[in-house]
This record gives structure tokens, C-alpha cells and sequence, in this order.
């Protein structure tokens, strides 16, 4: 089985990709098949979220991307924008994770939140889609992190 535990920096060509939901992708340690049906055993740092367009080294060589598998989600919209943070706010309230966009809020499909959104006033949908949450205040989306082991392909000391 092939195995990856390591981060990469930089943008590279993937050799393989890596569809997986959320939830797994919170994990540090799962098993799991690459998109041409190869399995994988996959060991990280404790902490750590995979992201979409993530890049791994594989233990032979090979460059795997990451890649946000679509699931059940609900999104509520709104060009109300403190209607929206009044409905971030609840749904923070309830420890849900959520992805946020310009008039849209996006959270893992429940028919008891979709109540409550929908009675706050957001016009909401049920649909199947990428689903890449905030990483919360304490998160480094985006940010070059060096609380995780990675191999960079540039040189520079730390």
C-alpha cells in the first residue's frame, strides 16, 4: 500500500489526486483510494486539516493533490449581510463548522440547522458540492504553517 505522511510547499504537477470529504480530511490517519483505484495509507500530524489543492509527497516519490470531494451540504444565501452574520453567528453558537462566501454560508447537510437558518429568513438549498469550511481564528488557511513536517522545493533555512 502506498503510503504518504508528508506536506509539500510550492505548486507542482500532481502525478495523482486524492477526492475525499471533509470529514476524512480532518483526520491525521485513514486509508482511502487514489482517483485511478490505487489504495493509500495516509499518516500526518495530529491537527491538521487537508485542503483542497493540498500537495503530499507519497513515500515513493509520487506527488498527490488534494482534492475537496462534492457531498450533501446546505447553503443559505442571502444580499443581507447582517442577516447572514446573524445566521454565522447561531450556527457558530452550535460549534458547526461553516464556509463562508460573499451572500452565502455553506454547512454540512441537517435538517434541524436548515430549520433555523430558513427561520432567520435565508433562502436555503440542499445541494452536492465541495464542501471547504473555515479553518477557525486559530487556523492558518492559506498561511505557510511550519507546525506541520513538509518538504520544500526551494532552499531556505528555518
Amino acid at each position: 500500500m502506498l503510503m504518504i505522511s508528508q506536506r509539500l510547499c510550492g505548486d507542482r504537477a500532481p502525478d495523482a489526486r486524492l477526492v475525499l470529504p471533509f470529514e476524512t480530511r480532518s483526520r491525521s490517519r485513514f486509508k482511502a483510494r487514489l482517483d485511478n483505484g490505487e489504495p493509500v495509507g495516509v499518516v500526518m500530524a495530529r491537527g491538521g486539516v487537508l485542503r483542497d489543492g493540498d500537495l503530499l509527497l507519497a513515500d515513493d516519490g509520487r506527488i498527490v493533490a488534494i482534492a475537496a470531494a462534492p457531498e450533501i451540504v446546505s447553503t443559505a444565501r442571502s444580499g443581507d449581510a447582517p442577516l447572514l452574520a446573524r445566521a454565522a453567528y447561531h450556527l457558530g453558537n452550535r460549534h458547526v463548522a461553516l464556509q463562508l462566501g460573499a451572500d452565502w454560508l455553506r454547512y454540512g447537510h441537517d435538517h434541524v440547522l436548515d430549520d433555523m437558518v430558513a427561520g432567520l429568513g435565508l433562502h436555503l438549498t440542499v445541494e452536492h458540492a465541495p464542501f471547504e469550511p473555515e479553518a477557525g481564528a486559530y487556523g492558518r488557511r492559506g498561511a505557510h504553517d511550519h507546525s506541520h513536517p513538509h518538504v520544500h522545493p526551494h532552499a531556505h533555512g528555518h
